[in-house]
C-alpha cells in the first residue's frame, strides 16, 4: 500500500479538539502524525512491508542539500505541503531530523558530515537559518513540528573526549573548540522561536550514559548547550532517547537490582555496572534529574522505538536460568547484541513498539525516528560525496574496540551507505518485530489501587493526598469519588475538593488509571469532615527567619528558622530562582544536581491549611569549586567509578602544582558512614568519618604539573555524597 499526501494516519488514540497552533505539554497527544510518502512507498514495495506502510515516520536533514531535496527527491517544504493536506485542519505533528553539526559524529565515521570542525558559520547561515526560515512560514502555523535535535553530539562530549578511556581526537577538537555546545545552542535558539516547533534533545541511551558517572555530566553539558549562543532552557521541550539505536524498551525477565548467588545483577558482563537495563527506566530517570537540573518541570520523553523490538525465535520466553549471574542475564535478556555498544545495522533486530502518544508514565511517546530500512553504515568502504565514511563497526567481520568492551560488531553484511535502503535489513526488521506483525501487545493489567489516602479540611473544602499506584506500563492519573460519585480527575497524587458545607462528613476513594483504560480497585474510603464555618482565615504565616546555605559542588542544603501562624503551618514551599522546586514540611531542604562554581537564588515560603503563603525569606547561595580543593603544592580530584548500593569504588588523581613535588597527602571527611575497605597506590588510615591516604613508596615524586592517582573499595549505607579533598605535599 502507498499512501499519498492526503492521506491521514492518526496515532492509536482519542481525538480532541484542541487547535494544533495552541502550545501543548505533550504534541503528540490527540494528533495525527506525518507519514512520510517517500519511506511509505519504498516500505510497500516490499514483500510484508504494506502491514507498516502506514507508520509516521521522522524526515532527516542530515545534508545541507536535503533541505531543497536530492536527486528529485522532496524537500522540507514538500515533505511540510503533505504534512498539511494530511492533517485535513486536525492537529497533526511533523517529525524532523537536524543533523548536520560541524565535525558530526566525532566517535564514529559511517555517519560523518559534510561540514568540518570549524564551519560553524555556515551551519548557521546554510543550514539552520534556511529550515528556521521555512518553519516559520504561515502556511504551517498549524502543524506541531517536532524537531530531533543533533544525535549523538553532545553525549560524545561526555563519554569521548577530555580525556576518557575511549575519547577520540576528533571529539577532542569538538569539546574544545566549542561548536557542538554553541551550535546545538544556535539551533534551539533560532527554532525555539517559532511559536509551534517542539525541540526534544538527543539523550543518547542507556547502553550509553547509563553510568553514575556518565547521565549527570551529560544533562549538565545539555543544559550548558541549552543556554549558549542566545538560548535559553525553555527551548527544550523534552529529550529523546534511542534514536536510530537498538536498547530495549523493556527487560522484562530481571531488573537491575536482582542478584544471583549473593552477586548483583549490575556485575554481570551485560550490565558492566550500569544503573539501568532498558530504555524506559533510563528515560524516566533521565527526566527527573534533568528537572531537578533547572530544566522545566514540563519536559517530556520520547523514545525511538522503531529497531527495539527484538521478537522473533531468540526471544527468551523467561529468566536464564540461576547458575551465575550472566547465564541469569544473558538466557533471559531480550536484546540480543553482542554489547550495548554495538549500532550499526544489527542482526537479529526487530520493529519495537508501533508510535504512540503518552504510553507510559513520563514518556511522551513512542516514536519512529530512525526509519526502518534506512542503513546505519556501509558494510565496506565505498566512495561517496556525502562525507559519510567507513566505520568498521558496520563490517560483520570487525571484532570491536574500547567503545564496545571489544565484542564482536553484530552488523549485518552488504550494507549500503548509512540512509540508503537496505532491504535485507528491513525484511529482518520485520521477521524479528516485536509486537509480531498483525498481534497486539493490549495492555490489560490495571494499576494496583493508591494507598495513604490522608486530607486536610477547611469549612468549605477538602485537600486529599495519597501514595502513588504502580503498574506494568505506567499511571497516567487518578480518578476522585465524593460518595461513589466522580467528582475529578488529576495527573497528580493530590485533589481539592471545594465548595463544600461546614461541619459535614464527606467519604472520599481514589482510582488510578492508564493509557490503556485499565482502572484499579478503588483505594481505601476515608470519612472526612469539614470544620465549623465562621471567619475564613486569610493570614498568612510570617516569613521564615535566618534562612542560610550550605553547599558542596553540586548541592545546596538550606536552613531556616520556623514560620508561625494563627492556625498552624503545614509546610514550606522552595523557589529556585522563581520556579518551584519542592516542598517540606521540615524547615530544611537539599537542593542536588546543581553546577559547580555557580551562583543560585533561593527564596522559602511558609503556607498554611487555607493556602495562605508567607512573605519570602531569600539567600544566594554558590556551589563549591569541583570536587577537590588545592593544598600546598598539589590538588586532589575525588572520582566515583562505580557503585552498586551497598558499596562502590572511587578514583583519586593527585596532580602537582608548578613545582615538582616529593610527597603528597590527602585527607577529607565524610558525611556518611562510608567505610574504606581496600585501597592502592597509597597507603591508608581512617578514624570515624575522616580519612587519610599518604603516596606509596613509588608515586611520590610527581614532575611539575603532573599527576598520579590511587583508587579503593568502600562500603557504606543511606547516602553517598562527595567528599570535598584537601592535598598537601613536600616539594
Amino acid at each position: 500500500m502507498v499512501l499519498s499526501a492526503a492521506t491521514v494516519v492518526p496515532l492509536a488514540l482519542s481525538s480532541t479538539a484542541a487547535h494544533a497552533a495552541t502550545r501543548v505539554d505533550n504534541p503528540f497527544v490527540g494528533a495525527g502524525v506525518y507519514v512520510n510518502p517517500e519511506w511509505s512507498a519504498k516500505a510497500a514495495a516490499e514483500p510484508g512491508g504494506s502491514a507498516i506502510a502506514n507508520q509516521p515516520t521522522a524526515v532527516w536533514m542530515d545534508r545541507i542539500a536535503a533541505i531543497n531535496g536530492v536527486n528529485g527527491g522532496m524537500g522540507l517544504r514538500d515533505h511540510l505541503n503533505a504534512a498539511v493536506q494530511q492533517a485535513a485542519g486536525k492537529p497533526y505533528v511533523f517529525q524532523v531530523v537536524i543533523y548536520d553539526l560541524p565535525g558530526r559524529d566525532c566517535a564514529a565515521l559511517a555517519s560523518n558530515g559534510e561540514l568540518g570542525p570549524t564551519d560553524l558559520p555556515r551551519y548557521k547561515s546554510e543550514f539552520i537559518d534556511p529550515i528556521a526560515a521555512i518553519l516559520a512560514d504561515p502556511a504551517y502555523a498549524n502543524l506541531r513540528i517536532v524537531t530531533t535535535v543533533e544525535i549523538d553530539s553532545l553525549p560524545n562530549l561526555t563519554t569521548n573526549a577530555g580525556g576518557t578511556p575511549t575519547a577520540t581526537a576528533n571529539c577532542d577538537v569538538m569539546k574544545a573548540n566549542g561548536n557542538y555546545v554553541n551550535g546545538v545552542g544556535y539551533a534551539l535558539a533560532k527554532l525555539g522561536a517559532i511559536p509551534n516547533v517542539y525541540n526534544y534533545v538527543d539523550a543518547g541511551h542507556h547502553g550509553w550514559l547509563g553510568w553514575d558517572s556518565n547521565l549527570q555530566p551529560a544533562i549538565d553539558t545539555i543544559k550548558q548547550a541549552a543556554t549558549a549562543s542566545g538560548s535559553t532552557i525553555n527551548n527544550v521541550q523534552g529529550f529523546i532517547v534511542n534514536t536510530a539505536n537498538y536498547g530495549a524498551l523493556h527487560e522484562p525477565n530481571f531488573t537491575v537490582t536482582d542478584s544471583v548467588n549473593g552477586t548483583s545483577v549490575r556485575q554481570s558482563k551485560w550490565v558492566d555496572w550500569n544503573q539501568y537495563v532498558d530504555e524506559a527506566s533510563f528515560a524516566k530517570a533521565w527526566r527527573a534529574k534533568a528537572i531537578a537540573s533547572g530544566f522545566n518541570s514540563n519536559i517530556g520523553m520520547l523514545i525511538d522505538t522503531s529497531r527495539n523490538g527484538w521478537g522473533g525465535a531468540n526471544r527468551p520466553a523467561g529468566p536464564g536460568p540461576k547458575t551465575t549471574v550472566d547465564a541469569y542475564v544473558d538466557g533471559g535478556r531480550i536484546d540480543r547484541r553482542f554489547q550495548t555498544g554495538n549500532w550499526c545495522n544489527q542482526s537479529g533486530a526487530g520493529l519495537g513498539e508501533r508510535p504512540k502518544a503518552a504510553p507510559e508514565d513520563g514518556i511522551a511517546a513512542y516514536v519512529w525516528v530512525k526509519p526502518p530500512g534506512e542503513s546505519d553504515g556501509a558494510s565496506q568502504a565505498i566512495a561517496n560525496d556525502e562525507g559519510k565514511g567507513f566505520d568498521r563497526m558496520c563490517d560483520p567481520t570487525y571484532t570491536g574496540n574500547p567503545r564496545n568492551n571489544n565484542n564482536m560488531s553484530g552488523a549485518l553484511p552488504n550494507a549500503p551507505l548509512a540512509g540508503a535502503w537496505f532491504s535485507a535489513q528491513f525484511q529482518e526488521l520485520l521477521k524479528n518485530a516485536y509486537p509480531a506483525l498483525g498481534t497486539s501487545t493490549a495492555d490489560t493489567t490495571a494499576p494496583t489501587a493508591p494507598t495513604g489516602l490522608a486530607a486536610t479540611a477547611t469549612s468549605s473544602s477538602v485537600s486529599l493526598s495519597w501514595t502513588a499506584s504502580t503498574d506494568n506500563v505506567g499511571v497516567t492519573g487518578y480518578d476522585v469519588y465524593r460518595g461513589g460519585t466522580l467528582i475529578g480527575s488529576t495527573n497528580n497524587t493530590s485533589f481539592s475538593d471545594t465548595g463544600l458545607s461546614a461541619s459535614t462528613a464527606y467519604s472520599y476513594t481514589v482510582k488510578a488509571k492508564d493509557a490503556a483504560g485499565n482502572v484499579s480497585a478503588a483505594s481505601a474510603a476515608l470519612s472526612v469532615t469539614t470544620s465549623a464555618g465562621g471567619t475564613v482565615d486569610t493570614t498568612a504565616p510570617t516569613a521564615p527567619t535566618n534562612l542560610a546555605a550550605t553547599t558542596t559542588s553540586s548541592s545546596a542544603s538550606l536552613t531556616w528558622g520556623a514560620s508561625t501562624d494563627n492556625v498552624g503551618v503545614t509546610g514550606y514551599n522552595v523557589y529556585r530562582g522563581g520556579t518551584l522546586i519542592g516542598s517540606t514540611t521540615s524547615t530544611s531542604y537539599t537542593d542536588s544536581g546543581l553546577s559547580a562554581s555557580t551562583a543560585y537564588s533561593y527564596t522559602v515560603k511558609a503556607k498554611d491549611a487555607a493556602g495562605n503563603l508567607s512573605a519570602a525569606a531569600a539567600v544566594t547561595a554558590t556551589t563549591q569549586a569541583g570536587t577537590g580543593t588545592g593544598g600546598a603544592g598539589c590538588t586532589a580530584t575525588y572520582k566515583v567509578s562505580s557503585d552498586w548500593g551497598a558499596g562502590f569504588n572511587a578514583d583519586v588523581t593527585v596532580t602537582a602544582g608548578n613545582t615538582a613535588i616529593k610527597s603528597w597527602k590527602v585527607t577529607w571527611t565524610y558525611a556518611g558512614n562510608q567505610q574504606v575497605t581496600n585501597l592502592w597506590n597509597g597507603t591508608v588510615s581512617q578514624s570515624g568519618q575522616s580519612v587519610t591516604v599518604n603516596n606509596a613508596g613509588y608515586n611520590g615524586a610527581v614532575g611539575a604539573n603532573g599527576s598520579t592517582s590511587f583508587g579503593f573499595g568502600a562500603s557504606y549505607s543511606g547516602s553517598n555524597a562527595v567528599p570535598t579533598l584537601t592535598c598537601t605535599a613536600t616539594s
